[in-house]
């Protein structure tokens, strides 16, 4: 084995990219509270899940959604997320069971799982907390792009999501590397792999850049969603072909199939969405230029004002009753004496 192989095989933490020049031990364990461990991971994908509200709550009036309505979807949304990207990870792999569903502090989440779950659960509150579904798919594209270029990263940390052994000169390597694609102690040498989930991130970063230029001279409500569909799973597919832990159906690996699925449906409803309004000789009406949407936007921006007026109120009239509770307090103590 040679010193450099040596190098990443002396400790299960070690990751890095050695041509760069660039080594981590990281522990995947980011502290403990009561004897139970906080992962890296997690932390990672909570990050990443609240970068992505915070951008797009910043938005929301720019596609004619009331914030107010969307909190209740954004949240029906991540439960959706969570639940999708765990059982899509459950019920493609042979290696977990149903009994070990919410054993996810080590990974176990698959992106794909967590879109469909979220579009699932947030369309429902979509309907019913009445916000127009194709302008809020186009915040929520947005923001799916910033949490998977984030959440990649709790993959690295996890030493998990490589390709295939590669000598690229941003090849990376790691512990698990070595055990599972150079054969562990009885490699011959350094062996690097594909980060994929690099690539990924930067993908979506890309993605990201592009489509929140784009929204801003949308043609029509839900062309920022499709694009994003087709952008991801472009990116998706050729990078799932990289991999070496893909989930399989038979030969199949169902984020490859799932991804080119995706990218021919976004890319023919993008088509013969933008040809229908050019036939049509007249442009889409956006949502947010509707005056639906401005009266929405404008009552529950005065319901939100008027309960913050009044929550003040009653704090000043708490306040006041406990001054004059105290002074009567004094009062009758003076008298007592």
């Amino acid at each position: 084995m040679t010193p450099e192989a040596q190098f990443y095989m002396e400790s299960p933490t070690r990751v890095g990219f050695p041509e760069l020049n660039l080594v981590f031990d990281i522990n995947p364990t980011a502290f403990t509270i009561f004897g139970l461990e906080i992962r890296w991971y997690g932390i990672i994908i909570a990050v990443g899940m609240l970068l992505a509200m915070l951008y797009c709550f910043r938005r929301m009036t720019k596609f004619g959604i009331s914030e107010d309505r969307a909190i209740d979807v954004v949240i029906a949304g991540v439960i959706g997320a969570v639940f999708g990207a765990r059982l899509y990870f459950v019920a493609f792999n042979e290696d977990v069971t149903i009994a070990e569903f919410f054993k996810i502090r080590n990974g176990g989440l698959a992106i794909y799982g967590g879109i469909i779950g979220a579009l699932l659960l947030g369309v429902i509150m979509m309907k019913i907390r009445k916000v127009k579904i194709a302008p809020m798919l186009d915040v929520v594209g947005l923001g799916f792009l910033i949490g998977q270029a984030v959440g990649r990263w709790g993959n690295f940390v996890n030493q998990e999501a490589y390709g295939s052994i590669t000598t690229l000169p941003w090849g990376m390597s790691s512990f698990n590397i070595q055990v599972e694609l150079g054969g562990g102690m009885y490699s011959e040498g350094l062996v690097m792999a594909h980060p994929c989930f690099l690539y990924e991130s930067l993908w979506c970063i890309t993605g990201f850049v592009i489509l929140h230029f784009l929204s801003k001279k949308r043609s029509f409500d839900g062309q920022i969603f499709l694009s994003y569909v087709a952008w991801y799973g472009a990116g998706r597919f050729v990078i799932e072909g990289l991999r070496t832990d893909s989930l399989m159906l038979g030969r199949l690996r169902v984020s490859q199939v799932l991804a080119g699925i995706l990218v021919i449906t976004a890319v023919v409803l993008l088509i013969a969405i933008s040809s229908k309004y050019k036939r049509s000789g007249e442009p889409a009406v956006l949502y947010v230029d509707t005056e639906e949407s401005k009266a929405i936007i404008a009552e529950d921006s005065a319901k939100g004002k008027k309960k913050e007026n009044d929550e003040t109120e009653d704090t000043e009239e708490s306040e006041e009753n406990t001054e004059e509770s105290n002074n009567e307090e004094e009062v009758t103590d003076g008298e007592d004496n």
